[in-house]
This record gives C-alpha cells, sequence and structure tokens, in this order.
C-alpha cells in the first residue's frame, strides 16, 4: 500500500503506451480490463482507508526540484478519496458503453491518458505538481473533442482549451507568488499544500490571492458568466467526450475550491461569500431558462449541468460540514447522473443520429427499458427523494440556509425550474403517439448499454438510500480543513462566522 496513489496515477499512462501494441479487434476489452482494474485498485484504497481520521494518508513525497522545495507529494483524504473512485469509476463505464468505432484504438489510448491527469488532480499535494497534471488534462479532452467530434469540433476544442488554459495561467501566478511568501516566511521554498496550510496571511494577500485562484477553478467549473465554453464543449464531443467532462473535468474546479481556497484564503472566502453566492444563483436560474429554451436533448442536460454545478458553489461557500459535505456528494451524485444522461442520449444518437427533441415521440413504447433508465436518471438530476441527487441538493442548500435564509429560498426555487425543463424534454421525448416513422423500428438497449447504464441506476439508488459510507469520511476532513480555517482566520468577525455556522455540526459531533 505504500506506492497505491503512485500506481493509481500512473498505471493507466503505462497500459496506454501498452495499447498501442494491441490488436484493433482487442482494444476494446483491452481498455474495459485496464480500466476494470484501476477501479478495483481504488476499492481496494477505500477497504484499507481509515474512515475515523480526517488527516492525510497514503501519503508519498519524491524530491524533483529540493532547492525550490518541489516534490512529487500525494496523499489522499475524505474529501478526495470518493471523487478517485467516482473518476476510475466513470471512466470505466465510459469504455465499457463506448460505440465509437472510428480510430478506436486511439480513443482508448487517450481516454487512459486522461485518466492518469484527472486521478492525478484529486491527490496530488504539490501544486506545482497539481497544476502540470491540470494543464495536462486539457490535452486529451482537446484531442477527443477535435477528433471525434461534429461538424463544429475544432471551434469548441480552442474555446475549450483557451478558456481553461488562461484562466489557469493567472492560477499559476498565485501559485508562485504564494510559494514566494512562504519563502520570505519561513526561509524555506514549499509548494506543498500541507505546508501553506500553516500559513497566516493579512486579509489583503489573501483577497487577491483569492481572485487569482478563482480564474483558475470559476472557468472549469464553469461559473457564471465563464460558461459559455461548455455547451459548445458538450454539443461537438462524442460521447464519452461528453461523460468524462461532466463526470470528472467539471468537478476539478470545484475540489479546488475546497482544497486550496478555502483553507489557504479563509478570511477572503468569507468574504466573497455572498457575491460566488449571488454568481451560483444567477448560473442555477439563467441555465434553467436557457436549457427550457434549447431544442438538442444534449444541450438540455449541458447547461443542467451549470445549474447544478451553481448549486455545489452553495454548499462550498456556506462555509460548514453540512454545505461543504453535501456540495462533495453533490460533485459525485451529479457525476454518476450527468455521465449516465449523456451516455443515454449517446445512445439515441446511435440510432437515429438526431438529438433533436422534436424528432422524437413516444419512445417509451418501443424503448421501454430506455425510457425507464432515462426516467430513473432524470428524476435523480432534478433531485427526487431517495434518489443520489436528493442528498447532495439538500445538505447543500441545508448548509447554504444557516448563512442567508433568503438566497437559499430562491435558490430551493429555482431549482423547480430544472424539475420543469428535464420533464418537459422527457415527455415530448417518451410520450405521446409514434409520429415519425422512423422511431417505430428503433431496437432497445443492447447487452452492452446495459451493463453500463445498470450500474449506474443501482449506484443512484443505493446512495440515495444509503449515503452514510460517503458522507461520514467526507465530514470528517471538512471538519478538520474547517478547524485549520479558524486557526488561520486573521479577522474576528471571520472566526464568529465559521464558529457559528458550525456550531450545530459541532454540538451533534
Amino acid at each position: 500500500m505504500e506506492h497505491i496513489l503512485s500506481i493509481l496515477i500512473f498505471f493507466p499512462a503505462f497500459a496506454a503506451l501498452i495499447g498501442f501494441l494491441v490488436k484493433n479487434d482487442s482494444i476494446r476489452m483491452y481498455g474495459i480490463v485496464v480500466t476494470a482494474i484501476e477501479f478495483v485498485l481504488t476499492v481496494y484504497l477505500w477497504a484499507n482507508f481509515d474512515t475515523s481520521i480526517g488527516d492525510m494518508q497514503f501519503t508519498e513525497i519524491i524530491p524533483i526540484i529540493s532547492s525550490y522545495g518541489i516534490n512529487y507529494l500525494v496523499g489522499i483524504d475524505g474529501i478526495s478519496l470518493f471523487l478517485v473512485i467516482m473518476t476510475t469509476f466513470m471512466t470505466m463505464i465510459s469504455i465499457i458503453g463506448l460505440t465509437e468505432k472510428r480510430n478506436l484504438k486511439h480513443m482508448i489510448i487517450t481516454v487512459l491518458f486522461l485518466e492518469m491527469t484527472m486521478v492525478a488532480v484529486f491527490v496530488v499535494l504539490d501544486a506545482i505538481i497539481f497544476y502540470a497534471f491540470w494543464e495536462l488534462s486539457l490535452v486529451p479532452m482537446l484531442y477527443i473533442i477535435g477528433a471525434w467530434g461534429g461538424q463544429l469540433r475544432i471551434y469548441a476544442a480552442v474555446k475549450f482549451f483557451l478558456y481553461t488554459f488562461f484562466g489557469s495561467l493567472i492560477m499559476l501566478v498565485g501559485m508562485l507568488y504564494l510559494g514566494y511568501v512562504y519563502y520570505q516566511t519561513t526561509g524555506n521554498w514549499s509548494f506543498s499544500i500541507l505546508d501553506w496550510n500553516m500559513l497566516i496571511l493579512p486579509f489583503d494577500m489573501q483577497f487577491w490571492l483569492f481572485i487569482a485562484f478563482f480564474a483558475g477553478f470559476a472557468i472549469k467549473v464553469p461559473m457564471f458568466p465563464f460558461h459559455t465554453w461548455l455547451p459548445y464543449a458538450h454539443g461537438q464531443a462524442p460521447t464519452i467526450g461528453s461523460v468524462i467532462l461532466a463526470a470528472v473535468l467539471l468537478k476539478m474546479g470545484t475540489y479546488g475550491f475546497v482544497r486550496f481556497s478555502l483553507p489557504l484564503f479563509p478570511d477572503a472566502s468569507v468574504y466573497f461569500t455572498i457575491p460566488m453566492a449571488i454568481l451560483a444563483l444567477i448560473a442555477i436560474i439563467y441555465t434553467a431558462m436557457v436549457a427550457y429554451a434549447q431544442e438538442d436533448m444534449k444541450q438540455v442536460i449541458a447547461y443542467s449541468s451549470v445549474s447544478h454545478m451553481g448549486v455545489i458553489i452553495l454548499g462550498i461557500f456556506a462555509l460548514n460540514v453540512e454545505g461543504i459535505g453535501g456540495s462533495i456528494f453533490l460533485m459525485i451524485s451529479h457525476g454518476i447522473v450527468s455521465g449516465a444522461l449523456f451516455m443515454l442520449v449517446g445512445v439515441i444518437y446511435d440510432r437515429r443520429h438526431t438529438k433533436m427533441i422534436k424528432e422524437f415521440g413516444g419512445l417509451a413504447s418501443v424503448m421501454p427499458k430506455y425510457a425507464t433508465i432515462f426516467g430513473i436518471m432524470l428524476m435523480a438530476s432534478v433531485g427526487l427523494p431517495l434518489t443520489i441527487g436528493f442528498v447532495g441538493e439538500f445538505l447543500s442548500l441545508l448548509g447554504f440556509f444557516k448563512v442567508h435564509p433568503i438566497l437559499t429560498l430562491l435558490a430551493g426555487l429555482t431549482i423547480i425550474l430544472g424539475a420543469v425543463y428535464m420533464l418537459v424534454m422527457y415527455k415530448k421525448s417518451f410520450f405521446g403517439p409514434l409520429t415519425n416513422d422512423e422511431n417505430k423500428k428503433l431496437k432497445d438497449l443492447k447487452r452492452r448499454e446495459l451493463a453500463a447504464l445498470i450500474p449506474l441506476v443501482a449506484l443512484v439508488i443505493i446512495l440515495g438510500i444509503y449515503p452514510k459510507p460517503i458522507l461520514e469520511p467526507v465530514d470528517k476532513s471538512v471538519s478538520q480543513m474547517i478547524d485549520i480555517m479558524k486557526v488561520k482566520a486573521v479577522n474576528d468577525s471571520t472566526k464568529v462566522r465559521l464558529m457559528e455556522s458550525n456550531s450545530i455540526a459541532g454540538g451533534q459531533k
């Protein structure tokens, strides 16, 4: 277990290199086996994870540039554990359900390289190495969209790359400056997040550093008004690209807020709580209205993703255990549900080569299995109780209610809009008469498609009924992070805010 995290990072990349030697006829099964092994390794990691503590576990350090404190440093806690598990699980599921036939070997090898970068982002604890993997993740996704996407794939790929790349450059400036501040304070260079957590920074410095990190994370989420690249990326990406983009890559941004912005800049995080909440609320309302107006099934789900990410931001900036823990759970649930919905859209696109809602109608009568699974995922997406989507949304809003009841009420009411546009889409596509003759001959889900979708349905129901195995370890690490924020806060008002918003959770513990 000493090097388990390094194995998780580099095994997919090593397997991708070996993949060049695999025959084209066997490459799909090879990809499934490799991603299945990676997923089993993360389950083994969970089995050996001590859920009773919130500290970093399975840490490993290898000096890279010792004179400047740059090290290969990895570790995992309750916050990142389940994001890693979701990453490996959704990558495996996406390859099981893969229907792409063009340059299949290149596609699977690219996905394996992408998996390496995504896992690394969630476990690396050195800011420079984190940034390297953060930026490296752009390359495989750029290739996936540009090589296998739709007619506007080059425009979508370049827009995705430029938005995220330039935002990340601003974040890099903040990281380099923070490393310099650590050197000025201690006399030693370090880019370790764990070392940075010991720094107590004046408010003015926190203010500008928060903005620098915000530039990188907000674009990746994406938050309003930086969201415009996402509908293009989803609309032009192949199915597997949309699944991984929605399930994992967007969560890298929200994870960055939790791992960097909150513990490093506690006073600035409190200061920016209401502005962040307003941006999140605008995203929830605006994208819901835009989603309702869409005629493309995939675009509805794409704008729905922006709306759900707004709820996650609300939970994060509640700055209490309920809100942050709920937002992390919502990251996981959104990854599973949105990934499944994009996969389901891919299923019907493979059969009809269209995603336009007006082309369908009455699908439930010819594709009952497909309609049932789509309905379950839709219910989870709108937060139906006893589904995975309800738990995270409820806790995120509950946490923010302790901070600002009025904004929470507005957010809760506008989430209802999500149910409206999703149910309208479902009604138009699956109910009513079969008016289009081409739909009468459609075949229901195949075995391979069921093999990819049934595990997702099981998770949606099981974790909706019993979320404790995830919430308990997450809350341990979140509680420890909030304690760090209390110690580091330089303003008394910040300390009071953190103590008040966590008073109920603290009393329960």
